[in-house]
């Protein structure tokens, strides 16, 4: 029994197959396969002999996905219908990442499951509608929305923020968006845990949940702990001065929900799932990147 990945490229899916260990997991990127054929999907899970898929693929460009929405839907709407079809051919459940960008972030209070979608932009809609076909075609499936995400591997915050704070004496970050920044790798073992549970044969709660690190802080408060972790472990030699901005004075191509928290009640009730500690998270990854240097 094997557990297939794709998207495992990104940012999740290397830490998913850095974290294997024992398992029989086969990690496979865009390149390997295109997750909007779902003959070549079908063809993998048997050729793999796949138990259980978990999706790391996804189009994740926010600003981009503006004024190229075509490639946005083809990934995270025609690329998520795919693989619930090719799952739900195959009997196999899916684990599949969403994201906060479903909400339009004028709650004041972290997001439960149930709260209604309004996408502010083209890549929160992509993909909202994935999750819509996914729910269609494949009752097995656990749709896990997650936010802020972060890691060793890819393109991220955290590394954005090193690299300009070893350029620049002043940054200005935004701090009137709110959410909880989560390690990828926390990500990857929470995923790998209920595929576990899964391949074990436990009966879990098919359905949507929410799964982020804590607590919540701003971008700027983010910035800040990042740069305060990163001179203590010696990776940039002076603290940058960070100055507190609005997302009116740094205006992109795509609205950004001004709350992004995200309410794990149900995922604790229905799945046992814990948030982690973002600063553990981030601690992890400086290390990791001081290793490497």
């Amino acid at each position: 029994m094997s557990i297939l990945v794709t998207g495992a490229g990104g940012q999740v899916g290397r830490e998913l197959t850095a974290r294997a260990g024992g398992r029989k997991l086969i990690g496979l990127d865009r390149a390997a396969l295109d997750i909007t054929d779902e003959a070549a999907i079908l063809g993998a899970i048997e050729a793999n002999a796949a138990r259980v898929l978990i999706n790391a693929a996804a189009y994740t460009a926010v600003d981009k996905a503006e004024s190229d929405q075509a490639s946005a839907f083809a990934v995270n709407r025609d690329g998520s219908a795919a693989l619930a079809r090719a799952c739900a051919q195959a009997g196999i459940p899916l684990l599949h990442l969403s994201t906060d960008y479903v909400f339009d972030g004028s709650a004041p209070a972290p997001y439960p499951e149930s709260a209604a979608a309004a996408p502010l932009g083209v890549y929160g809609l992509s993909k909202w509608e994935g999750e819509v076909a996914i729910r269609k075609a494949l009752p097995q499936h656990l749709i896990i929305r997650v936010a802020w995400v972060f890691g060793e591997f890819g393109a991220n915050f955290v590394r954005t923020m090193l690299r300009v704070g070893r350029e620049r004496p002043q940054l200005r970050v935004v701090a009137d968006q709110r959410g909880a920044p989560t390690h990828a790798g926390a990500i990857a073992e929470t995923l790998l845990g209920l595929a576990d549970r899964i391949l074990a044969g436990e009966s879990l709660h098919w359905g949507t949940y929410h799964y982020t690190g804590a607590p919540v802080t701003t971008w700027h408060g983010f910035a800040e702990a990042i740069f305060d972790e990163a001179l203590a472990l010696g990776l940039i030699e002076k603290k940058p001065q960070v100055t507190a901005i609005t997302t009116a004075d740094y205006p992109t191509p795509a609205r950004r929900p001004a709350n992004s928290a995200l309410d794990m009640t149900q995922a604790g009730l229905q799945l046992q799932l814990r948030a982690a500690s973002w600063r553990d998270g981030l601690r992890e990854t400086l290390r990791a990147w001081k290793s490497a240097s």
